[in-house]
Formats: structure tokens, C-alpha cells, sequence
């Protein structure tokens, strides 16, 4: 097995088809040990050149609510009432730290999405 660092575009490319080639090797096996180390390789790469924005607060909230089936009504506890559910959803009015804390404990809404 000769691998090595992921350091350009080229080495990503090149690690990602080997990946592909590798994708059903079982596990426990060369294949599936060389497997597991391109893929951690590829991640940190990854991490480093393409990070990921966390997504905006109301886009969050909207798609719990449609993960979740819940109306503007059923989050108006959490947010101190239906008119002020409707003020946050359409940016009128900024979400509070105990909105957020409020709708995470209440609709586990991840803390990191509430306060982006």
C-alpha cells in the first residue's frame, strides 16, 4: 500500500477514483484497510480547501419544521408567540439567544444552525 499526503487538486483527484475502484472492498481486508485510509485522507483535504457554511438560522428552523410537519403555530411557545414565529420566518425580526436555546431544547434544532 503506498499512500500518500493529499497536497493538490491533482492528489484529490487521483484519491478520489482510487476510492471508487476500492468502494465494495470488504472490510478488515488491504483493500478495505487502504480504503479507510484514502477516505480519512480525502475528508481532512476536504476540510481544509472545500469547508462547509453553516446553514442559515431560518433555513434551519424551515426545514425542521418541514422535517417535522410543524405549522408557525406549534414553534409559537418556543418563540414567544405566533406573531413573532411569523416576524423571524420572513426576517422582519431578528431570532434571540432564547429563541434559539428555546427551539434546539424543544425541536433539537442543532445549536450550531440556530446561532450561525
Amino acid at each position: 500500500m503506498n499512500i500518500k499526503p493529499i497536497k493538490t487538486e491533482k492528489n484529490y483527484q487521483s484519491a478520489l477514483k482510487e476510492i471508487d475502484k476500492l468502494w465494495d472492498a470488504k472490510p478488515n481486508t488491504p483493500k478495505g484497510d487502504k480504503l479507510d485510509v484514502l477516505v480519512t485522507l480525502v475528508e481532512a483535504y476536504e476540510r481544509k480547501n472545500y469547508p462547509v457554511d453553516p446553514p442559515d438560522p431560518i433555513e434551519a428552523i424551515k426545514f425542521r419544521m418541514e422535517q417535522m410537519n410543524l405549522t408557525q403555530a406549534d414553534l409559537a411557545e418556543a418563540m414567544g408567540g405566533k406573531n413573532r414565529v411569523s416576524e423571524v420566518l420572513n426576517r422582519k425580526r431578528n431570532l434571540t439567544m432564547k429563541m434559539a436555546r428555546e427551539l434546539h431544547r424543544k425541536f433539537n434544532i442543532p445549536a450550531e444552525s440556530l446561532i450561525g
